[in-house]
């Protein structure tokens, strides 16, 4: 089982995969720059040698980095959809660089011009981003629906796919706490939203699993996320996701509001379940 949580690499890539270990996890998630900036520092490559040493010796799956939330690539003003493309597109070839394997990113607001707008904005963006030659795949994350917000439903982010021209390095991060606020009954009807995933958007296009409890209710529109078992979604549908046939390889990432004790504890609590 692939199982770790969201980790800060602010002291360096080599100690975040120490901190990966110490909760024992064998996979984890980082910021590719400051989350709620867009200043980025210089690569350390003695210190990423030494993370690659870690993952290695102990068997890491892949790691995900996670776009900043800053970026906004359906948005309609010139300086903040230029902004977000030149970000992604420097984090994107950074990550390529190191052979990070999969990169999410929020898909964007369209902040009142609507959904098909805002899909052929981000799909424009990704167009000039994506050359074709990357190994790393970039993950659109499902939505919760707050807002403006696009990609909550499977709809939004199959055209958004069909749209760009190398699609073939486009997957899907599923946040199990933003498609239970968007509507999707992973609680009662797994079987049927993951259907409902492949008719629309293909299974092999998902990659990695942001697994988290949710504060709000089923169908809410808001994100809002809990300690794993702590919420409405429950310990027996978390079981159930991390089992299921079509989910249980895949690698599960925790952004639940915990602190490293706390994502220790969830760890060994997953493990527990896992059968």
């Amino acid at each position: 089982m692939y199982i770790g949580c969201h980790l800060s690499i602010a002291k360096g890539y080599e100690n975040a995969a120490k901190a990966a270990l110490d909760i024992g996890a064998n996979v984890f998630q980082f910021f590719s720059r400051n989350p709620r900036g867009s200043s980025s520092k210089e690569l350390d490559l003695e210190d990423i040698d030494k993370m690659n040493t870690i993952l290695k010796e102990n068997e890491f799956g892949p790691l995900l980095a996670h776009a900043p939330y800053i970026i906004n690539l359906a948005s309609y003003k010139g300086n903040i959809y230029g902004m977000a493309k030149g970000i992604l597109k420097e984090d994107y070839e950074r990550l390529n660089k190191l052979g990070i394997p999969y990169f999410t990113f929020h898909p964007g607001n369209h902040v009142g011009k609507g959904a098909e707008y805002g899909i052929q904005r981000i799909a424009d963006a990704l167009n000039e981003i994506i050359t074709g030659n990357e190994n790393t795949i970039l993950l659109l994350e499902t939505m919760a629906g707050q807002g403006t917000e696009v990609g909550h439903t499977f709809e939004e982010m199959r055209a958004i796919i069909d749209k760009v021209k190398h699609n073939e390095l486009l997957g899907i991060c599923l946040d199990t706490c933003h498609i239970h606020a968007a509507g999707y009954n992973i609680v009662e009807e797994l079987d049927m939203v993951l259907d409902e995933f492949d008719k629309t958007i293909g299974i092999d296009r998902l990659k990695a699993i942001h697994l988290n409890d949710s504060m709000m209710e089923y169908g809410s529109k808001k994100d809002r996320h809990a300690k794993i078992g702590e919420g409405t979604i429950g310990i027996d549908a978390i079981k159930n996701i991390i089992n299921y046939p079509q989910l249980r390889d895949l690698p599960f990432y925790l952004e639940t509001p915990n602190e490293l004790k706390g994502y220790k504890e969830e760890i060994e609590l997953l493990k527990g379940l896992r059968s």
